[in-house]
């Protein structure tokens, strides 16, 4: 039995969910009413959203990494580490710490917001060729290694060297893989005038995508909108097209081309954090099947959200409706379920989430920038001043919004020096580098690891 007075509430996850679902609890547990307890690998919340303008060099890393330690207010323990499996019976969490130690974290109520993770095909060569999008590590790396390509072909005498060099393929024209092509197209060619011996019509973007629109959540007249911009920039956008198999100097598209290049960056998409198929439970799409109240059917105080569960989507009233893996999604998730949680505790009616999307907005650098912001199509200035300003208003503290502005104000002032920090090292640094998929449990071995610890029964 639980032999602490204190409920024991554990969140999984320190993304948009995850932090504000802590927040709130924070605000409106009593003090001594629950003990709240964080795990994620990095004490900060990363805002997604602007992570192509740190991989472009228009922000720095630190600007959108926002502390959890200075905006909390400190009652909440956080272990260091990732969730690897879940005994759903025994009520308890296994973590493997960022020290590799793996340890066993008993709970009274769950919330599960391990978000998601880049979405690979069995293409050859594609995990160890590629590089992903999903974390700072991620936008920092690929930062050094396009202007290390920069470096290596102004040295290089030979041309094919240095076509390849200066060739690059972007997978995915979703809202990041576009946002990304864009951005880095921006840098690349500012960076070429510090390169006498590169011209920059030397310099080639590709953007893929195996759909036959470009984001087509945008709709018709603004996806083509965005299509022109990223053309006459000189991108070459190919849709319904993607990658048969991807090699260390080229890339074989699906339509038979081959393409020279040392830089393929992978967006296409993502899945449900594998810790989901841990628990054993039935999922929608491989994400987690909840209730509306967000809670999972036939197990008490288990509740998930965010990009790994499958929320009804009650706005559009179809059945079979969920939401989106959007961060607005996600972040009014967080609210709902925190006083759901709290509502539980108390033996009160918990309530169902419903959210209007408040529209999409796609920063492509520069004054180039299209958004739909409560069905209000966009583009230009007015589009780019909309998706800045939402994207400043949705930082959480006062002082990532400053680095943010500060940047943005440098950036278009001074522009940017295209320096190296030296994350580009001899060791590479690729899809399966970064994303420990291979780390989860099965559901037995959560059940075998549980048991063999004496927890089960607790």
């Amino acid at each position: 039995m639980n032999t602490v007075t204190r409920p024991r509430i554990l969140v999984v996850g320190a993304g948009f969910a995850g932090v504000e679902c802590v927040r709130r609890l924070e605000r409106r547990l009593a003090p001594g009413e629950a003990d709240v307890t964080l795990v994620t690998p990095v004490a900060y919340q990363l805002y997604l959203p602007l992570l192509p303008q740190v991989a472009s060099g228009v922000l720095t890393p630190q600007s959108i990494a926002v502390s959890l330690r200075r905006s909390r207010r400190y009652r909440t323990r956080i272990i260091p580490g990732g969730a690897i499996g879940v005994d759903l019976q025994a009520k308890v969490c296994v973590i493997r710490t960022i020290t590799d130690r793996t340890i066993n974290e008993p709970y009274d109520c769950i919330v599960l917001a391990p978000g998601s993770v880049t979405r690979t095909f069995d293409i050859p060569g594609l995990t160890e060729h590629a590089f992903g999008m999903k974390t700072l590590a991620e936008a920092a790396y690929i930062r050094d290694h396009v202007i290390s390509q920069l470096d290596l072909a102004d040295a290089s005498g030979d041309p094919a060297e240095r076509a390849s060099r200066l060739t690059f393929v972007v997978v995915g024209a979703g809202y990041a893989g576009t946002e990304t092509a864009a951005c880095l197209q921006r840098l690349t060619h500012a960076a070429a005038k510090r390169y006498p011996r590169i011209d920059s019509a030397l310099i080639k973007w590709h953007l893929i995508d195996i759909a036959p629109k470009l984001m087509p959540e945008l709709g018709e007249k603004l996806g083509r909108s965005a299509q022109q911009i990223l053309r006459r920039r000189g991108i070459e956008v190919s849709l319904g097209v993607s990658i048969a198999r991807a090699g260390p100097e080229e890339v074989t598209f699906t339509d038979g081309r081959v393409v020279p290049t040392r830089t393929l960056i992978w967006t296409a998409g993502v899945a449900a954090s594998p810790l989901i198929a841990t628990l054993g439970a039935e999922t929608v799409r491989g994400r987690l099947a909840v209730t509306a109240r967000m809670c999972l059917p036939g197990h008490d105080g288990v509740f998930a959200l965010g990009d790994a569960a499958a929320v009804p989507d009650e706005v559009k009233g179809h059945p079979e409706a969920i939401c989106p893996p959007t961060a607005q999604h996600a972040t009014r998730q967080g609210k709902r379920v925190a006083d759901n949680v709290i509502a539980t505790l108390r033996n009160q009616p918990t309530r169902p989430y419903a959210h209007q999307d408040l529209g999409l907005v796609v920063d492509l650098g520069g004054h180039d920038a299209v958004a739909k912001p409560l069905g209000l199509e966009l583009h230009g200035l007015p589009a780019q001043f909309a998706a800045r300003g939402y994207h400043w208003w949705a930082l959480r503290t006062n002082v990532a919004k400053v680095r943010v502005a500060t940047n943005w104000t440098l950036n278009a002032v001074a522009g940017d020096d295209f320096v190296r920090t030296g994350f580009q090292a001899r060791k590479p640094a690729k899809l399966k580098d970064f994303e420990y998929t291979d780390s989860y449990l099965t559901p037995e071995q959560v059940r075998a690891h549980v048991e063999a610890a004496g927890h089960r029964g607790t």
